[in-house]
């Protein structure tokens, strides 16, 4: 029985390009709107924005593959969705909001964290109704 291999070059340069993509992605989004920015909660804004959209195309990309197409996967879900959206900028703007206003920074925790559990449900169950799989439900291991 072979065993499978805990480093694969080609996984690393799909999820490499994906990154590449997701995070160019963000910037074609990001610095237009925060160079114009004209209120402190823009960039915080955009931020949840995207990563709510993050979110919610993540399940779909892994309700959608599943485990039928596992180098998509890398690319699209770790590499794509993973560069696209942002955990740390999340994470920095949250504390710097809540030291401004702190019901406006707890308001942004809630809606980030909520939110995009929320974003990823409903993305799962459209990825699999794209490939009329809407009951089946991956196990937390399997997920990205």
């Amino acid at each position: 029985m072979p065993t499978a291999r805990w480093f694969s070059p080609a996984a690393v340069l799909l999820v490499f390009l994906g990154g590449v993509v997701g995070v160019a992605v963000r910037a074609v989004i990001v610095v237009p709107l925060t160079a114009a920015a004209l209120h402190p909660l823009v960039v915080p804004g955009v931020t949840l924005a995207i990563n709510l959209l993050g979110s919610l195309l993540l399940g779909v990309v892994v309700g959608w593959l599943a485990d039928r197409h596992p180098r998509a996967r890398l690319f699209l879900g770790t590499g794509v969705m993973g560069g696209f959206t942002t955990y740390s900028a999340f994470a920095v703007q949250s504390i710097t909001t809540s030291s401004a206003s702190p019901y406006v920074g707890l308001a942004l925790m809630a809606i980030s964290l909520f939110g995009g559990v929320f974003a990823a449900v409903v993305g799962l169950a459209l990825g699999r109704r794209i490939v009329d799989r809407p009951g089946e439900v991956e196990l937390p291991e399997d997920a990205e």
